[in-house]
């Protein structure tokens, strides 16, 4: 049932991404609703199921999106596997540090993104991609996470996204 809720998860945050989001941009950037997604279970279920949620996610995207294929799921990846490591480290219910740890963790995926499209010999401006793309978009993302973090939070202790021992 997890895997299922997840995998809704995903399309679920596809379609608001490329969708209703397109009409809610702040600054010419969009949220990433994936990596918020990634985030939160990386955090809460550890770096293993974050690095492959992040993979699969990001696989998703790239599919999804049709733009070089597994650029998105080795940078979700490494996102996931990162926020994992603090699984165990830190206060699982503060929503404020998980929008901290979103924002850097954006930071992080959206410049491991850009150096990994400079070794594929696309050129990007360093300023614009740091200062019009990875920055904003990495703060309007954090600033989503305390309106949504709870309701995941609280699915994964007690809901359908809780680990079931049968």
């Amino acid at each position: 049932m997890r895997a299922l809720v997840l995998f809704l998860l995903i399309i679920t945050a596809l379609l608001l991404q490329s969708t209703v989001f397109t009409y809610l941009q702040v600054a010419g950037v969009k949220p990433d609703l994936l990596l918020m997604l990634v985030v939160f279970n990386g955090f809460l279920r550890g770096s293993r199921e974050g690095a492959f949620l992040g993979f699969l996610a990001g696989l998703a995207q790239d599919i999804f999106t049709g733009n070089y294929i597994g650029l998105n799921a080795l940078t979700k990846m490494a996102a996931g596997y990162l926020v994992g490591l603090a699984e165990a480290r830190f206060f699982k219910e503060s929503a404020i540090l998980v929008s901290l740890f979103t924002m850097f963790v954006g930071v992080a995926n959206q410049v491991l993104y850009y150096l990994l499209l400079y070794y594929l010999h696309v050129e990007v401006s360093p300023y614009y991609a740091v200062i019009q793309v990875i920055i904003p978009s990495a703060i309007y993302t954090g600033l989503l996470v305390p309106l949504s973090y709870w309701k995941f939070y609280s699915s994964n202790e007690e809901g359908w996204l809780r680990q079931r021992d049968y």
